[in-house]
């Protein structure tokens, strides 16, 4: 190839890049939108449209762009719902016309154009004259409906839902938002329900909420929080197009919403006034202060405002750090028991040193930090003496890095209500004085016993186990493990063992718990059968040794007793507890 015929080839493809780009850059999308513009009634685009106004027999609508979104100027002048009128308007310029019926009718009734169903002007950017659209009955297939363009004779037909879109209610125009706000921008919340209560409440760091009058006190910021979102999200199911005097509503005397947004001199006001709830409706009547419009809203965003100031409060008993608490002591009828975080567990120091019951520690731990209080007698330390003189129950807990504890007292009291004694509670040094459940004080009540670790057997890795020796009522069991999960049978007689079985009775062996102490230096074994056990468990390491034994002596309907490798004690267990230990030689095996 000559470099004359190379030169004509790199000029020809370099000019039919340059059409490609500018047919995809300019030229395509004209083409496109040259189009989607034919058979359309009007060649404008929906952003360019700056009123709206729908004149219908009974009724006009006018609505306009206000900022980014639409506001209605008529019947009523309030905030428009944007999504629907900007769909209403985008099928307005986006119609077709299918075709024309007649040039020049004689009898405009004839298509329902006289008067038309509905009469749609749209003022667009930039044009002085408005659009104009007369839209008539449906045609005989009901597809399609007849129009008139403003002064234009021609009747023709665009698709029905230009007369589904041009007849839509007016509340379908109208912005059901109850309030709009950021919860963020929200500096306080005034309430005042009925002829009672008043509160004010102030958000803190930290996401949480006080109540300053009166007060001051915590408030329960999950209650608060849940109230403003609800708020926030509520949605007008129906605006009273004819309201009746306040009274019919319970809007005489009011009860007030007020939310403050903002702070110093940009702070403004949100004001709901609530009335009465119509079960029927399963709403409540709500006006905003300030306009005249009777709302109703669905009952649920008045239900979660706090009525009252002991609604508002925060319930929690006693705050503290669950998860920096090192150090714990439990005083009460029971005795005293003092515990110390050890790692990852708990151990008991006093009165005696035990491995605790971790489970049932932290057990007492999240029981205080969630206890709530259903009522409140004295908002300060001076009511102790009063209602908690004598505590049944005293919880010391340090936090990590603390020199004090922070105490709580808890008592049973002399009231009963609804049949039963109350509970008291009090942090010490501080207050309030509240009301609990007497359970609570009840179960609070923990001794070293209640708190100790019970396992029989002790904790050991199932990973380590090598093998097993079963020997009940003169039946033996060898198991060897082969592998992870492959365990055979080596006595009686050589075979398979079913893998599953194996895996529950070291389950069942390991989280074996007793329930009394029946000798503690495991003196007297005859008496317990313990001298002839009755069925014996050995765990087995690789090389023979063992990593765990059980002895099983008598057994009554009430009490098995036991002993391990790991303490010389003899403890009593339930007896059904050892079911499944029993069974080993005849069900493993196979």
């Amino acid at each position: 190839m000559s470099w004359k015929t190379l030169a004509v080839l790199l000029v020809l493809a370099a000019g039919l890049g340059g059409f490609l780009i500018v047919d995809n850059q300019w030229i395509a999308p004209k083409r496109e939108k040259v189009a989607s513009a034919k058979g359309r009634l009007w060649t404008v685009e929906a952003k360019d449209v700056d009123a709206l106004t729908i004149t219908r027999k009974d009724e006009t609508i006018k609505l306009k762009r206000a900022g980014d979104g639409w506001e209605m100027t008529e019947p009523v002048k309030t905030r428009a719902d944007g999504g629907v009128v900007n769909e209403v308007v985008t099928s307005l310029t986006t119609a077709r016309v299918d075709r024309e019926i007649d040039p020049n009718p004689s009898k405009l009734a004839d298509f329902g154009l006289e008067p038309p169903a509905a009469q749609v002007t749209l003022e667009v950017k930039g044009q002085a004259a408005p659009l104009t659209l007369s839209v008539g009955g449906k045609n005989p297939t009901g597809v399609w409906v007849y129009a008139r363009e403003g002064s234009k004779p021609a009747v023709f037909v665009v698709g029905e839902s230009v007369a589904r879109d041009t007849a839509r209610p007016l509340v379908d125009f109208r912005d059901k938002t109850l309030l709009a706000f950021d919860r963020k921008n929200v500096s306080a919340v005034d309430l005042a329900v009925g002829d009672g209560s008043r509160m004010t409440l102030e958000p803190e760091e930290g996401g949480k909420w006080t109540i300053v009058r009166p007060g001051p006190y915590r408030a329960d910021s999950d209650l608060v929080v849940d109230m403003l979102d609800k708020l926030g999200a509520a949605r007008i199911r129906e605006f009273e197009s004819a309201p009746k005097s306040p009274a019919a509503y319970g809007l005489d005397k009011p009860s007030r919403v007020t939310l403050w947004l903002g702070k110093d001199k940009d702070r403004t006001s949100k004001t709901l006034l609530v009335g009465k709830v119509d079960p029927d409706k399963k709403g409540v009547y709500v006006q905003r202060e300030g306009e005249k419009d009777v709302l109703v809203i669905p009952a649920e965003a008045w239900d979660k405002v706090p009525k009252t100031v002991a609604m508002a409060r925060d319930k929690t008993v006693f705050p503290y750090a669950y998860d920096k608490a090192n150090r714990v002591e439990i005083e009460s009828a029971a005795g005293k028991v003092v515990l110390e975080r050890d790692g990852l567990s708990w151990k008991i120091t006093a009165p005696e040193a035990f491995k605790a019951d971790s489970g049932a520690v932290n057990n007492v731990l999240w029981r205080i930090r969630d206890l709530r209080a259903s009522g409140f007698l004295d908002e300060s330390a001076a009511g102790i003496p009063r209602y908690l003189s004598k505590p049944d129950v005293t919880v010391r807990i340090w936090e990590e890095g603390a020199k004090e504890p922070k105490t709580l007292l808890l008592g049973l009291s002399g009231t009963v209500r609804a049949g039963e004694v109350t509970g008291v509670a009090a942090p010490a040094g501080t207050g309030p004085v509240v009301i609990v459940d007497a359970k609570d004080v009840r179960d609070l009540s923990k001794s070293a016993t209640d708190l100790r670790d019970k396992s029989v057997v002790g904790s050991f890795d199932m990973k380590e186990v090598k093998g097993l020796r079963v020997s009940v009522g003169g039946k033996r069991l060898v198991l060897e493990r082969k592998g992870d999960d492959d365990w055979r049978v080596l006595e009686p007689a050589k075979g398979a063992a079913k893998e599953f079985k194996v895996t529950g009775l070291l389950l069942a062996l390991r989280g074996l718990r007793w329930k009394e102490i029946a000798s503690a230096d495991g003196a007297d074994q005859a008496r317990f059968g313990l001298d002839k056990p009755e069925m014996e468990i050995a765990v087995l390491k690789g090389d023979g040794g063992e990593l765990a034994a059980l002895a099983v002596g008598r057994a009554d309907d009430k009490a098995a007793y036991v002993r391990s490798k790991s303490s010389p004690a003899i403890y009593a267990v339930d007896p059904k507890s050892l079911e499944d230990l029993r069974k080993a030689p005849t069900d493993i095996p196979g």
